[in-house]
């Protein structure tokens, strides 16, 4: 909505966008629009991604905190190109809701090396990413006695994914802190999660 012209309608992907400002290239019409940093949390699977986020939304911040599998099963999800429509999706819906002046976390385990290869991510001051982290035998037991998972192949493909976060600090374009949960409560992790998003704001 807010990439779309007040003025002559245009709803292109095409508009001009500075720190301030988007501009129409067909009328020439210029609006503001709130810029704010994007928050992305981030790690293999059943590292405790939402269960960190569940604990968020009962705390009841002035953080908006979403997780992108909403768009999951609402999009094809075969190609490259799908998945980068689908983080296109995950950014064009983080871009409007930042205009009531709140920030947007979401939980998102794959594709942020195509974070930066949007059009949408041009609308954030910074895009930051926390990525979580535990030991391998920690991750096996959150999979396999918490979530009911016995294949090895989804076992061992994140514990693979979580060694890759705990040795880089870097997807494609988007860099990435890490947060070792092992020994942490959920409530540990949450406050961890909120200390770094107020220290970036």
């Amino acid at each position: 909505m807010i990439g779309i012209c007040p003025q002559c309608g245009n709803y292109h992907w095409d508009k001009t966008v500075t720190e301030t400002e988007i501009a129409c290239p067909r009328c020439g019409h210029r609006w503001h629009y709130r810029r704010l940093p994007l928050f992305i949390l981030s790690g293999c699977s059943g590292v405790g991604k939402t269960t960190t986020a569940q604990e968020l939304l009962q705390r009841q911040t002035d953080l908006i905190v979403l997780d992108a599998d909403l768009f999951y099963n609402l999009m094809p999800h075969e190609s490259d190109e799908d998945y980068l429509r689908q983080v296109e999706q995950v950014l064009s819906l983080s871009r409007n809701l930042m205009q009531c002046g709140k920030p947007v976390l979401w939980t998102m385990a794959g594709s942020l090396d195509k974070i930066h290869r949007t059009y949408n991510c041009r609308f954030f001051s910074e895009i930051y990413c926390l990525a979580l982290t535990c030991e391998e035998s920690a991750l096996r037991r959150r999979m396999t006695e918490g979530r009911g998972i016995t294949d090895e192949g989804w076992l061992q493909s994140s514990a693979d994914y979580n060694r890759y976060f705990q040795t880089h600090d870097q997807l494609g374009d988007l860099r990435f802190e890490t947060l070792d949960i092992t020994d942490k409560s959920v409530s540990e992790v949450a406050s961890a999660v909120e200390a770094w998003v107020q220290s970036k704001l």
